[in-house]
């Protein structure tokens, strides 16, 4: 029970790695085509130039370069970092909150994906797999400490 912080540390680790690559694409030019466009339907540059790249989203006819926003991908590293601290720091539930806001905001940018723009950023696909695990395994530790009698809730 005591490796599953540093297994999660990793996963969080591995996240903000992957969401370092998509930030790399989002700054990227959007006329060179990425290494990650693979496919017509996987093309990373596409979905990571898109208007719901950015938070808030761009507007239609706002230009890309107007305005003040963040890339989505800087939310998925300061989660990822967040939830590998508090991993190592064993608070298990704060990374159980974190990591389900991460799993849903993935799951949000995946309908996008899907139903909207119909193309996937393989970089996506690989983060949402990854806060789908650090979701589950937080879950097994909560119940396991719950099992065992523990506060779920302290260290």
């Amino acid at each position: 029970m005591r490796d599953m912080k540093y297994l999660i540390a990793l996963l969080a680790i591995a996240g903000a790695a992957v969401s370092t690559m998509a930030l790399r694409v989002h700054y990227m030019d959007p006329g060179l085509a990425p290494p990650c466009a693979i496919t017509e339907k996987f093309d990373c540059g596409a979905v990571n130039h898109s208007r719901f790249a950015v938070f808030p989203p761009r507007t239609f006819d706002e230009d890309s370069k107007a305005g003040r926003h963040i890339p989505v991908a800087m939310f998925g590293i300061l989660g990822y970092a967040l939830i590998g601290v508090f991993a190592l720091m064993g608070r298990w539930w704060l990374v159980f909150e974190l990591a389900q806001v991460g799993f849903l905001f993935a799951a949000f940018l995946s309908y996008l994906e899907a139903y909207v723009l119909q193309k996937w950023c393989i970089y996506c696909v690989w983060s949402q797999g990854i806060i789908a695990a650090i979701l589950l395994l937080t879950i097994i530790m909560l119940a396991m400490r719950w099992r065992q009698g523990r506060d779920v809730l302290k260290v």
